[in-house]
Parts: structure tokens; sequence; C-alpha cells
């Protein structure tokens, strides 16, 4: 059963994969593809016995051609294990989430697609897949290391379906364990993929201007034997739909 915090602030502020990843110029370098790549985000906790069964979901869709971030939250941490992967930033995205989707309350193990909250994700055949014609485009390069650059044009239609875009950037990393000591998942040997290390807001744009964005994004440091996806998640900013995502998985 799903843990429901008990406060709630509103926040005021397939297709196989539909890109490519290739070298240009001894450089790593990605581009979105014709359709919308579906965006999941996990909303999890190491202190709630209900979220690794989620966890260990979301570890299944590696190679399944999707955006996948796992934020974990430390509203939780009170009950006696803090979550090393928890930042206030990730608890108020959740609420912002919940107040797009009239959420009365937030609560973990969530699964948002696409930034609607997806209750029906544990069905067998619950994996989307990329069938929405994308109203954005998005060519991400790697500058250097930590450096990274993405180009976002608008397409046709984009005008029609939003006033204003938005856009995100987080750094995903793979195959972290945990030794639970404490709380409701104590003596738990916990592993987690695609979990977010690093968010970052990447601001508003008016969907009329049909010039291409250029955004700038420097990285936290890989975590070394960890691999690590650059995302940039770009959306209409009144309702949160995904107008199109991208990950770029650089060597090195």
């Amino acid at each position: 059963m799903p843990r429901f915090a008990t406060k709630f602030i509103a926040a005021s502020a397939i297709m196989t994969l539909a890109s490519t990843t290739f070298p240009m110029q001894n450089q790593c370098a990605a581009t979105s593809g014709p359709n919308i790549t579906p965006v999941i985000e996990l909303y999890t906790s190491e202190g709630c016995s209900s979220c690794p069964p989620a966890d260990k979901w979301v570890s299944s869709l590696k190679g399944k051609g999707l955006v996948v971030q796992a934020f974990h939250v430390g509203y939780w941490d009170y009950i006696g294990w803090v979550d090393r992967f928890a930042a206030p930033a990730h608890t108020a995205r959740q609420q912002g989430i919940a107040s797009k989707n009239r959420l009365r309350r937030i609560y973990t193990p969530q699964l948002v697609l696409n930034g609607k909250d997806w209750r029906n994700w544990h069905s067998p055949d619950s994996v989307p897949t990329a069938q929405e014609p994308a109203r954005i485009s998005i060519a991400l390069l790697q500058l250097g290391t930590d450096q990274f650059e993405a180009r976002v044009t608008p397409l046709a239609g984009l005008a029609d379906a939003a006033s204003t875009w938005s856009a995100y950037w987080t750094i995903t990393e793979h195959d972290h364990n945990s030794k639970v000591q404490a709380g409701e998942n104590a003596g738990e040997l916990l592993r987690h993929d695609f979990v977010v290390r690093q968010y970052t807001p990447a601001g508003d744009y008016k969907a009329s201007d049909a010039s291409v964005q250029k955004l700038s994004f420097r990285s936290i440091a890989a975590t070394p034997g960890h691999a690590r996806q650059v995302n940039l998640v770009v959306f209409e900013t009144k309702t949160g739909k995904t107008l199109q995502a991208l990950s770029l998985q650089c060597a090195g």
C-alpha cells in the first residue's frame, strides 16, 4: 500500500529509444526522435516499506526507450532511517506535480508518467511507448568534462499546445546499494537504478517564440562505478505534460 505524507504544501512557483547517441569529433551527442519520449518519475524513499517493489520495477526499464528518474524524498526520514539520496528539491517537485494533478497529498511510492499521477504502473503491459508526435526537438552535446549543451527547437503546433514551456536537467545513476540499518526497511539491502543525483530547472520560455533556445548545463562530477545519464525534459509549464525528453550517456 502507498504511504501518504501527512502534510501537503502546494508548490508556487517505443518504438525503440527515439534518439541516437553518437561520437562527433570525440564528442558525445544525441538527438530526439519524431515522437515524444515517455518520461517516468518515481518518488521513493529508503524509509518506506512499500517502495522496494516500485524501485525494482523501475530498474526493469533499462533499455526500454524511456527517460526514467527516481527522485528520493526525505519526509519519511523521521521514522528512523535517513535516505542519503533525498533532497528538498525532490519533495518540492513532487508537491508541484500534486498541485497540477489536484492531489490532496503526496505519497510514496508515486509513479508519474508525462506529468500525470500514474496508478496503473504495475500492470503487466504498463510500459509506455513513444506514440505522440513531438512538439519540440532536442539535440544534446557534451562540450567537455561535466559540461553539456542542449539546442531546443520548437516544432509546428507548439504554440497551439502550450502558451509557455519549461525544462529541467537531471543526472541519474545506476547500481546504487544501501544496507538499511533502521526504520521500516531495517535489515534490507536496497538496490537502486536511475537515481536522481542532480536536479536543475532550466527556465521558462514562450511557445510563440520559434527561435532555437540554447541551454547550458554543468553537472556534478561522475561517481566512479556508476553508469550515469544526462537527461533534459521539456514540458508544458501549466500542466506539466511532456513535450519532449532525451537522455545522453557518455563514456567517461
